[in-house]
């Protein structure tokens, strides 16, 4: 017996017509997935008309008007009008004079919406101004500023999570921190109490005032010798200190310049203390600038001491201390006497 199966019965079960609503539907799907909101700044460009146009020379409509018609408020669709606007201005989509309404052109990819579009009303705050202001200074689109300056734990998050981001918050503050008195002391309260930033600070600082001193002689062509005279430094002192500094000046911004501080500034001390040695004149100078220094010291420290309550506190090691002071002093006239009467005279 042979059995006969009706093609009709086995084959695919046919496919419906399509829906001409579907198809609308998906096509504008994909037109909205291309463009993003610049679809709806589109219906606001070529229906509101512009600033300074009266109603009787266009059909379009004011924001106002449109507003009522569209159920929302007249601030959203500002918003819109405003987004649109910034894009013409950049080449981006026709200016509004060139639409009218119903007429379709082409729209930017989605992509370049948030960089024109406000969400909120924040751009027009005082603090909105100054951001906007600060960004339209650095070239950018004051709604990425703005963006930033809503999400502040965001922003937050990339300094935490990216050096670069790090990196460029750190400059920033301390641009701001130049003017900003306020934010300086809370900066300076900030490092006290951190231990490790305060020893950061002082390793930072110790390194600063030894490349300063270096620079000083490379700049000045002077040198401070170590009782505090200043003197022309030789030629060659002059070079090595160049030579440091050109050494320090090269290094990137990342790399620690407290060990090449500290090996210039010993090298200079070293060679400071060689030229003084070198020169017998400026050596005797040296040592009566210490001796004087180190008697007024002493004169200075002696004038502090007050006797007038000494009986409520005397002790014997006190008045051995003082005699075995006198006894150095007369040491010391006995010396200078001694020197004195044997120098040549004039």
């Amino acid at each position: 017996m042979t059995l006969v199966i009706d093609p009709s019965e086995t084959s695919a079960p046919a496919t419906p017509p399509l829906s001409d609503l579907v198809a609308r539907d998906a096509r504008a799907f994909g037109g909205y997935a291309r463009t993003g909101s610049w679809a709806f700044a589109l219906l606001v460009a070529r229906s509101v008309r512009p600033g300074g146009q009266a109603a009787g020379e266009t059909p379009k409509v004011s924001a106002k008007e449109f507003a009522q018609l569209a159920d929302c408020s007249p601030e959203r669709v500002m918003r819109y009008y405003k987004a649109w606007d910034r894009a013409a201005d950049d080449g981006l989509v026709p200016h509004f004079e060139a639409l009218e309404p119903g007429q379709e052109v082409e729209l930017p990819d989605t992509d370049a919406w948030h960089g024109y579009y406000v969400s909120r009303n924040s751009a027009a705050s005082e603090r909105g101004t100054a951001i906007t202001e600060a960004a339209e200074a650095e070239g950018i689109r004051p709604t990425k500023a703005l963006e930033v300056a809503e999400n502040p734990t965001a922003l937050r998050a990339a300094i935490l999570a990216d050096p670069s981001t790090a990196r460029a918050a750190r400059a920033a503050l301390l641009d701001r921190v130049r003017e900003d008195v306020e934010l300086q002391a809370e900066l300076a309260r900030d490092v006290v109490r951190t231990d490790d930033l305060k020893k950061a600070v002082a390793s930072e600082s110790r390194a600063a005032d030894r490349i300063g001193y270096v620079r000083q002689i490379a700049e000045s062509g002077q040198i401070r010798t170590p009782a505090g005279q200043t003197v022309d430094a030789p030629s060659e002192l002059r070079e090595e200190a160049e030579r440091h500094l050109s050494l320090i000046d090269e290094l990137e911004d990342g790399e620690d310049t407290g060990e090449w501080a500290g090996e210039a500034y010993t090298a200079m001390k070293s060679l400071v203390a060689e030229v003084v040695e070198a020169d017998p004149e400026l050596r005797v100078q040296e040592r009566r600038t210490k001796f004087y220094s180190s008697l007024q010291k002493a004169t200075k420290a002696f004038e502090e001491l007050t006797f007038d309550d000494a009986q409520d506190f005397y002790e014997d090691d006190m008045v051995q201390q003082l005699e075995e002071l006198q006894q150095a002093i007369g040491g010391c006239l006995a010396a200078l006497r001694g020197a004195g009467g044997n120098a040549p005279r004039g």
